[in-house]
């Protein structure tokens, strides 16, 4: 006879399950002594028809929990598969939005490797502020060049209204000015990556736990 209930209540039953089917294999005692002159075991202190039937029983409960796990658990994929939620960026099956929910939060099998937008926000952020740093550093180097060509053309104390000469140094400071080449607008795109991964994880949450807590599985 088969039996339904809400998937939350399947996936809390599974989780049950499995310290059930831990706890029983943990305890399970279907190996024993005997000396030939004692008729009861040595650490049991039973016959070995009571300790057979004990074991086969403690064998059988496991397995019949082994299949109820298997069966409810059969049951969740099976729903998982065909079930949709809905966000801002698309429909899902519940199974393809628990997978791209544990992607983003670098869980299951990805771990960090799978976390492909934070790391692609990552690396974007760190160029942009090296490229940043670099042409500091660069253009301020630049002004104390030019400083030293002003002073060497003018003199520290020379008050030369006539400041033609100067324009060589400014000219070499607009051709030789080192400027950040940011084609993408890196720090937009970082921005939108992170706000899209922040908002479709909220989302995937809250509808994965909306649809599991309205569906119906049957096992």
């Amino acid at each position: 006879m088969s039996e339904k209930m809400l998937v939350t209540q399947a996936l809390d039953e599974r989780d049950l399950l499995v310290k059930k089917i831990g706890d029983k294999i943990q305890k399970i005692r279907i190996v024993d002594t005997k000396k030939k002159n004692e008729e009861k075991t040595v650490t049991d202190h039973v016959t070995p028809d009571e300790f057979g039937s004990a074991a086969s029983a403690s064998y059988q409960q496991i397995m019949d929990l082994i299949d109820r796990y298997q069966r409810i658990d059969a049951a969740i994929v099976a729903s998982n598969a065909v079930s949709v939620v809905k966000t801002s960026y698309g429909e899902f099956t519940v199974a393809g939005a628990i997978a791209l929910r544990n992607r983003i939060k670098e869980g299951g099998i990805y771990q960090e490797s799978g976390a492909f937008e934070k790391r692609l926000a990552a690396q974007m952020e760190r160029q942009y502020q090296l490229a940043v740093q670099s042409a500091d550093m660069k253009n301020k180097g630049l002004e104390s060049q030019a400083e030293t060509m002003r002073l060497s053309i003018l003199g520290k104390d020379s008050k030369v209204k006539d400041e033609k000469p100067l324009e060589v140094v400014d000219a070499y400071i607009r051709e030789n000015t080192t400027e950040v080449i940011d084609p993408l607008d890196s720090q937009k795109k970082v921005q939108e990556l992170r706000e899209k991964m922040d908002t479709l994880l909220t989302e995937l949450d809250t509808q994965i736990k909306v649809s599991n807590a309205t569906t119906m599985v049957e096992f």
